[in-house]
């Protein structure tokens, strides 16, 4: 039963990224990503007061940090997601976000001090031509003659962002329960959204969009955070990791069931190879210093 909330967590966020997909054409990418946060608010605000402001001691300090953590991994994060799936795959952008774990890692090491393993070293070189492989649809001289493609490009930004949100979470270590931080951070990303929601282009609300927009609030925005959080919290962070490794295979799947995407010969190769850099690297914790100085 323990392994079922992480399992739900990652299902919703594969549905996520094809629910990505099924915006383009329906709704613009301003305006989901501004409403998913701001019904998000709506509903976790009567709930979420009296924490706020019993905990307001430590928030007002730590406000530029909460802030720091809403634009990178709510609106950054979450936005580009949305207007990379206008140019590139559902597939694509599954594969691609399983780099998160690896450049998360990557990150710890260049600002936490966390120790450089061998598997880190081995992995990145792996999930880096795993990513190339998809990017290129499996032709080098393709991605070398037209470079990445634009949809590709911002789901790595969006990675990257989401990261580096992760390292900077674990960095500061705020003494704010998690709800009361999730609650703050979702504010952040509704003022932050604001502008680009009102002078962007708008289709509006309808019967073929609310779903869409439901999906992102109360599922991907609401009930999988908190299920990943206890996941956490039961099985602890290593292990709960480990099960962002199949966020791209069930993306693949949803995909070529919900969208007809067709799975290509590049893309089990490269999520192959990107799959297996990232377990490398979390299994393989050999430390590179350590094996020098025998040497």
């Amino acid at each position: 039963m323990q392994y079922a909330y992480p399992l739900l967590a990652i299902f919703i966020w594969a549905g996520n990224t094809v629910v990505n997909k099924l915006a383009v054409g329906s709704i613009f990418p301003a305006e989901i990503g501004f409403y998913r946060w701001l019904l998000a608010a709506l509903l976790f605000t009567p709930f979420m007061l009296k924490p706020v402001i019993a905990n307001w001691s430590i928030i007002r300090p730590n406000l530029g940090k909460v802030f720091i953590l809403g634009v990178l991994g709510m609106a950054v994060y979450q936005s580009l997601a949305y207007y990379a799936a206008t140019l590139t795959s559902a597939t694509n952008m599954g594969i691609i976000l399983s780099l998160m774990p690896l450049m998360a890692l990557t990150a710890a090491i260049i600002s936490l001090g966390q120790r450089l393993t061998f598997g880190a070293l081995t992995g990145a070189v792996l999930s880096f031509t795993g990513v190339v492989v998809v990017v290129s649809a499996g032709s080098l001289g393709a991605l070398l003659q037209h470079g990445v493609n634009l949809g590709d490009g911002m789901m790595l930004v969006a990675t990257l962002a989401y990261a580096v949100y992760s390292t900077l979470l674990k960095k500061w270590q705020l003494r704010l329960p998690p709800l009361v931080l999730l609650y703050l951070q979702v504010l952040v990303a509704v003022v932050v959204l604001f502008p680009l929601f009102m002078f962007s282009a708008k289709a509006g609300l309808g019967w073929a969009n609310i779903p869409l927009v439901l999906y992102a609030c109360l599922l991907a925005s609401m009930l999988a955070p908190l299920a990943w959080m206890h996941s956490v919290k039961t099985l602890g962070p290593s292990r709960t990791t480990l099960f962002f490794n199949l966020l791209p295979l069930i993306t693949a799947l949803i995909a070529a069931v919900v969208l007809k995407e067709e799975l290509a010969l590049y893309h089990l190769v490269g999520g192959l190879l990107t799959l297996g850099g990232v377990i490398l690297s979390e299994r393989w914790t050999t430390p590179v210093r350590r094996e020098a100085s025998a040497a």
